[in-house]
């Protein structure tokens, strides 16, 4: 039997919501509400230095103007620091993880592949230890529902990876799949961005003995130059009083034949008709969509 869908979306409070991340959060309310699921929203605000309590204000309330209702309490990943600590010290103590002191000067000079230079030093813990987690020499492979099955060797194409910084903060890829697992997430639809760190999360899945959820990676909107919508640029913040025809740009952003005579309709009403004749296999498998290319 086959569990009841839960979705989320899980923005950074970094900056605020930008056109770019608003297709990401539909894309993924769609996909829950036409398989009439729970839309959970969680906050990732594990780096509390890039994290802006104006930011996070800002993306709550744009998510309400736009009509993206979310079922159950919001979650932050800041108060959830104790799981993320427990879990980690398990595969501490079952040797499935070590304590690393590698500089960051170092490791650029072994490129991408961490060598493994710690694995076998058992350093104690210290403030400024990072821990990683090790991997096995087989291959992963994510099944994507819209992109290609991505297959990757995690021993021979990135090495042991970190699962908590120097700095003490824990890495996404630990938060994010403990998040998932205690929240009973079933099925991720993200940007394709986060494609690539889909066979490390699957791996961690093994390790934790859970069954991942499925996944749809979403092609990102760039800009003319081949830059992402990003917070880190500035891309322009969603304004209310356009959100019936942003929302329908959105829609086309994503594929959907949303009709011309719905442009400028109420939210309510677009919202409707994207969740009844949601289709995401009408999405280029790719990994970016051109801003350009999309309807004003």
């Amino acid at each position: 039997m086959t569990s009841p869908y839960v979705g989320r979306f899980a923005p950074t409070p970094s900056g605020l919501l930008h056109f770019g991340s608003l297709v990401a959060a539909l894309a993924s309310y769609l996909d829950a509400r036409h398989a009439n699921g729970r839309w959970l929203i969680r906050i990732e605000d594990l780096d509390q230095t890039r994290s802006q309590p104006e930011a996070e204000a800002q993306i709550l309330r744009a998510l309400e103007d736009f009509g993206l209702e979310h079922d159950g309490q919001i979650v932050r990943q800041s108060e959830r620091l104790e799981l993320y600590r427990t879990q980690t010290e398990q595969w501490l103590n079952e040797g499935l993880a070590y304590y690393c002191d590698c500089p960051r000067k170092t490791l650029l000079q072994h490129g991408p592949i961490y060598p493994g230079t710690c694995a076998k030093r058992q350093l104690p813990a210290a403030a400024d230890h990072a821990v990683r987690v090790r991997v096995s020499d087989r291959p992963i492979t994510c099944i994507d529902r819209l992109q290609p099955p991505l297959t990757q060797n995690l021993a021979r194409e990135l090495g042991d990876f970190i699962i908590r910084r120097r700095d003490g903060v824990y890495a996404y890829q630990l938060a994010v799949v403990l998040d998932d697992i205690n929240q009973g997430v079933t099925d991720v639809v993200r940007g394709a961005d986060l494609l690539d760190s889909t066979p490390r999360q699957l791996w961690l899945y093994q390790l934790l003995g859970h069954t991942p959820p499925h996944y749809l990676h979403v092609p990102l909107i760039v800009r003319p130059d081949g830059e992402k919508l990003s917070k880190r640029l500035g891309s322009a913040a969603l304004q209310r009083e356009h959100a019936p025809t942003t929302l329908w740009r959105a829609l086309r952003a994503l594929a959907q034949p949303v009709p011309e005579s719905l442009r400028g309709a109420p939210v309510s009403e677009l919202l409707a008709w994207g969740i009844s004749h949601w289709q995401p296999e009408r999405l280029p498998p790719t990994n970016s969509l051109l801003e350009a290319n999309l309807p004003s």
